[in-house]
């Protein structure tokens, strides 16, 4: 099914305004948890569990609506090694957004750690408890948000060129805003 609309879907939309706020406060908590040993650590490790269990649920509710709602296509005038970046990039977001939860889940029920997320909601464990194992995931936890975050901000960055240097209507179509011509793809469309 074709989007003929211009438009992302409007709980597409809504996701990923939502999942964009989220992920920009868990990469700074995740950061504050690295850099601080004082008592402020305890309570953003309080936030960061619950966060990255809403944004592995929603990421999972957010690539049920891209597949149910087709995201509009990219303007035909946009070269193909930038469309190829722009669908491995979204592509990528999504395995991060899932990745990042699943293996921080992982590495805590590796390392013997509960997963809280309140005084009374306690998460099973995922992973048998191994010292090893949990070094690893720790690692690979650190990298995937080292990942995430380049990829956050490549994606920023072309939203921005997108939306100030080619003015093609691809940074409206997620804000909710019509294109004011339509791009040449979607004019194919409806020649069709």
């Amino acid at each position: 099914m074709k989007n003929t609309t211009g438009l992302f879907a409007l709980p597409a939309r809504i996701l990923h305004w939502l999942m964009a706020a989220m992920i920009l406060a868990m990469l700074f908590i995740g950061v504050g948890m690295v850099a601080s040993v004082s008592e402020r650590h305890a309570w953003l490790l309080r936030i960061h569990k619950p966060l990255g269990i809403a944004i592995l649920l929603l990421a999972v509710v957010r690539l049920a609506v891209r597949l149910r709602h087709p995201p509009p296509p990219l303007p035909a005038d946009l070269p193909a090694l930038q469309k190829l970046a722009a669908h491995a990039s979204h592509w990528l977001l999504y395995a991060l957004m899932i990745a990042m939860p699943l293996v921080g889940w992982a590495m805590l029920s590796a390392g013997g750690y509960p997963v809280m997320l309140s005084d009374a909601l306690r998460l099973p464990p995922i992973f048998p408890t191994s010292a090893t194992a949990f070094a690893i995931l720790r690692h690979l936890h650190a990298w995937l948000a080292m990942l995430l975050l380049v990829t956050f901000l490549a994606h920023l960055g072309a939203a921005l060129y997108h939306g100030l240097i080619r003015r093609d209507g691809v940074l409206a179509s997620i804000v909710g805003k019509r294109r004011e011509t339509p791009a040449p793809a979607q004019a194919e469309v409806d020649a069709r």
